[in-house]
C-alpha cells in the first residue's frame, strides 16, 4: 500500500474525493472563463465588480456574479468585501489569463468538452478491448491539447531543444528540410518555419481538422508559401532527405510506433536527426503523487491508450511508457544512436540518429 494511504480514515479519503470532483467541475468554469476572456479582463482591469466584468465581456451580470463566487471559493481570484470588486492576483495571471506565458495552462480545459463527451464510447471500448480514435473526438481535443503544450513550445523549442540536438539548427539556418510528423494544428510547424526562414517545413497530420486549422493558422501567419500541410499519417507521409524530422507528444498514441520509427529512418538524409518529445514520466511513477504524473496518468487511461489501441497496431504504449521503451522501438527502426538531450518537468526531448 501506498504511504500516503497509510492511516487514512474513510471520512479523510471522501473528502479528498470530494475535492476531486470538485476540481473536475471547476474545470468546466476555467473552460468558460478563458472562452469568454473572463480572466484576462480581471488581470487587465480589476479589481471588478461583477457588473463591470459583465460590461467588459459582454456575459450576462447574474452569471458573472456566479462565476466569480465558483472561482473565489477555488482560491483562483480574491474579494474585497467593502467594495465587492474581484482580483485576479497577479500570481494567476501567468496560469489562467496570458497566453504567452510558458505557465499558461487555462486553454487545456477546452479539452473537456471532447473527453467527457466520449464516456459512453469509453465505457464501450473498456468492455470490448477496441479503442476510440482520435476522429471519434470532437475538435475541442485538438485545439485543448494544442493549447496545453503551446506555451512549452513557443518557450522552449527554438532556443532551448533544438540547440540540444546535434548540429541540427546549423542545418535548418542554411535552408534545411523539416517534416513534423503528428503536428496537430501546427504550432510547432510555424514555430519552426518562422525561426528558420531559408528552412523548408512540412506538416503532417492524420486528423483532417487540425490538418484544415493548420492551414488557417499558416495562412493567417503570412506562412503559406513556405509551410506545407498535408493529411499523412506517421508511417506513410511523403518526402525524402529530410534533415530533421519531429514528433511531438504523439508517438505513444501509434499503434505501430516500430513501423513509424522505420518510415522516420527512410525517410531521413543519413545525417539526418529523429526528435522526439515526450511526457517526462513512466510506469515507475504511477504513484509519484506529481501533478503532472497524477494528469498524464489520467489522460493516458481516457484518451492515450484508447487512441492508440484503435489503431489495431501491434502497440499499446500510453503515455508513461518511459525512455527505455522509446529506445527499443527507435533500434527496432533502424536507428544506432540515442540520448536524451534534454528536458523538463512536463517533457523529455529524445535524439535519434541512424
Amino acid at each position: 500500500m501506498s504511504a500516503v494511504l497509510q492511516g487514512v480514515t474513510t471520512e479523510e479519503f471522501h473528502q479528498r474525493v470530494i475535492t476531486d470532483a470538485a476540481a473536475a467541475v471547476r474545470g468546466l468554469t476555467v473552460a468558460l472563463g478563458e472562452r469568454l476572456g473572463l480572466y484576462r479582463a480581471l488581470a487587465e482591469h480589476g479589481p471588478l465588480t461583477p457588473d463591470e466584468l459583465a460590461e467588459r465581456t459582454g456575459i450576462s451580470a447574474r452569471y458573472a456574479k456566479e462565476w466569480l463566487h465558483a472561482q473565489l471559493s477555488a482560491d483562483y481570484v480574491e474579494r474585497h468585501p467593502s467594495s465587492d470588486r474581484y482580483t485576479l492576483p497577479a500570481a494567476h495571471a501567468p496560469v489562467l489569463a496570458d497566453r504567452a506565458a510558458v505557465t499558461y495552462t487555462a486553454g487545456f480545459f477546452t479539452a473537456l468538452k471532447a473527453l467527457y463527451a466520449t464516456e459512453d464510447l469509453l465505457v464501450d471500448a473498456y468492455r470490448t478491448g477496441e479503442g476510440v480514435g482520435w476522429a471519434e473526438h470532437d475538435p475541442a481535443l485538438d485545439t485543448g491539447m494544442g493549447s496545453f503544450f503551446q506555451p512549452a513550445y513557443e518557450h522552449r523549442l527554438i532556443p532551448e531543444w533544438l540547440p540540444a540536438l546535434d548540429g541540427v539548427t546549423d542545418k535548418l539556418r542554411n535552408g534545411g528540410r523539416v517534416a513534423d510528423v503528428g503536428c496537430g494544428v501546427g504550432h510547432t510547424t510555424l514555430l519552426i518555419a518562422k525561426a528558420f526562414p531559408e528552412a523548408t517545413v512540412h506538416g503532417y497530420d492524420y486528423s483532417e481538422e487540425a490538418i484544415s486549422i493548420a492551414r488557417q493558422l499558416a495562412d493567417d501567419a503570412g506562412l503559406s508559401d513556405r509551410v506545407v500541410f498535408d493529411t499523412a499519417s506517421a508511417d506513410d507521409y511523403p518526402g525524402r532527405d529530410y534533415d530533421l524530422v519531429t514528433f511531438f507528444n504523439c508517438l505513444h498514441d501509434m499503434g505501430d510506433p516500430e513501423g513509424a520509427a522505420a518510415h522516420v529512418r527512410s525517410t531521413l538524409k543519413p545525417d539526418g536527426t529523429w526528435m522526439l518529445v515526450e511526457t517526462n514520466a513512466s510506469a515507475d511513477e504511477v504513484t509519484a503523487g506529481t501533478p503532472a504524473a497524477r494528469m498524464f496518468m489520467s489522460l493516458s487511461a481516457v484518451m492515450c491508450l484508447p487512441v492508440a489501441v484503435a489503431q489495431r497496431g501491434p502497440y499499446a504504449l500510453g503515455n508513461h511508457s518511459g525512455e527505455t521503451a522509446f529506445q527499443q522501438i527507435a533500434k527496432a527502426g533502424g536507428f544506432s544512436r540515442w540520448r536524451r538531450a534534454t528536458e523538463t518537468p512536463v517533457n523529455a526531448v529524445y535524439e535519434a540518429r541512424p
